[in-house]
């Protein structure tokens, strides 16, 4: 995962903007993020991620490529991480999923 992939794939909302965000606009509940571009109101798949980024947001690295690194580090590929939420999605609307 690098910093310019989308975190929210709904509405094309870059990792490095919603870190960005919440450390510009210091947010405490991921919630908040749904300021950022609409990240997190879709589909709701990014969700969990914002939640990581909102808790560490105080211990992220600065530097892009400090940021690169950890999200390479703790998140899947970008690929990956398509696939999941296509994944989410089906489960979502299978109701013997529930």
């Amino acid at each position: 995962m690098k910093a310019d992939d989308n975190l929210c794939l709904c509405f094309h909302v870059s990792w490095r903007k919603v870190i960005n965000y919440t450390r510009v606009h210091r947010v405490k509940i991921p919630s908040q993020l749904a300021e950022c571009q609409g990240a997190g109101t879709g589909c709701g798949w990014c969700i969990a991620a914002m939640k990581r980024i909102v808790a560490k947001a105080e211990s992220l690295p600065t530097d892009p490529d400090g940021i690169d690194a950890w999200l390479e580090q703790d998140f899947p590929a970008s690929a990956d991480y398509a696939e999941g939420r296509k994944k989410h999605i089906a489960d979502k609307n299978d109701p013997q999923s529930d």
